[in-house]
């Protein structure tokens, strides 16, 4: 089920006083990206800026993206925190309004022990409903080793593991030691996307797809298909797209690529600023090498 291209959706903002949802702006970029064949949707992630939002606003993103996604492509609801009780109660939402799983950040801050962490993510899991864990120690702090993402893969309902620390060493081992595991290793980073397919990986959730969908979604098929020319002509294409997300702290990047191409963006809420006048001009520049 959570194989393939996945957006990390960006959360559409009103240029109001208050910055309020523009719940009209997400339905027509997810009805976008569901026409482009995207393999699923992920509201409510770090690119989604869900640590500026409301409980109530957490929780009608991933109802509106459930009604209007749900039933064509798995929708995959964020609902971590470093928070426990925070994370069951956006868990238990999602799973009640009909997430098809749940991606659940490493806590950040707090850098529990080991301990800690399995029971963090076993008690998530004991809600019914399958979990992806994330793994991103730039936000966290904290990584995850792979002897710890084998021991949660033991759990029926801890399923696979969206991988951002940029090792590759370290993504292959999770990949052999859960082998013999009903459970997916999933790229979160745009640029090393190919690679982890290449050892067997099973997807990205992307920022690059809020942009252009269907290369990341034919780079995709092509590795699955053997076709590795094919895979890496996609991959060098897209490489500079990759690069120019990660400009300025993600999501200010691809909310202003996403606004400069005419779809719903709006302003970020502070902490994060408006993408600079430089950032603004590479990001014209780069994404005028694509049709």
């Amino acid at each position: 089920m959570f194989e393939g291209v996945f957006p990390a959706l960006i959360t559409p903002f009103l240029r109001n006083q208050g910055k309020s949802l523009d719940l009209d702006g997400l339905r027509s970029n997810i009805a976008h990206l569901v026409s482009a064949g995207v393999h699923g949707v992920v509201p409510c992630g770090s690119t989604g800026e869900s640590a500026t939002l409301s409980f109530a606003e957490h929780e009608q993103v991933i109802e509106v993206t459930i009604e209007e996604a749900g039933g064509k492509v798995p929708v995959l609801a964020g609902t971590g925190s470093n928070n426990t009780s925070e994370a069951l109660r956006f868990t238990k939402a999602a799973k009640d309004t009909g997430a098809d799983g749940v991606l659940v950040i490493s806590p950040y801050y707090n850098k529990p022990n080991r301990s800690g962490l399995i029971k963090h993510y076993t008690s998530i899991a004991d809600c019914d409903i399958p979990v992806i864990v994330y793994n991103v120690p730039g936000r966290t702090g904290q990584n995850l080793v792979p002897e710890i993402i084998a021991e949660l893969a033991s759990h029926p309902n801890i399923v696979g593991v969206k991988e951002a620390s940029g090792d590759v060493g370290q993504i292959s081992a999770i990949i052999e030691l859960t082998r013999d595991e009903d459970f997916t290793v999933i790229s979160g980073d745009d640029n090393l996307t190919l690679p982890i397919l290449s050892l067997g990986g099973g997807g990205v959730i992307s920022v690059a797809a809020n942009i252009y969908p269907k290369p990341l979604i034919e780079m995709y098929d092509a590795m699955k298909r053997g076709d590795i020319k094919t895979a890496q002509d996609i991959h060098y294409k897209l490489s500079p797209l990759f690069r120019a997300m990660f400009i300025e702290s993600n999501p200010i990047p691809v909310k202003k690529a996403t606004e400069l191409l005419g779809m719903a963006a709006g302003p970020l809420r502070l902490p994060l600023d408006e993408a600079s006048e430089q950032t603004t001009a590479k990001l014209k520049e780069v994404l005028s090498k694509y049709d």
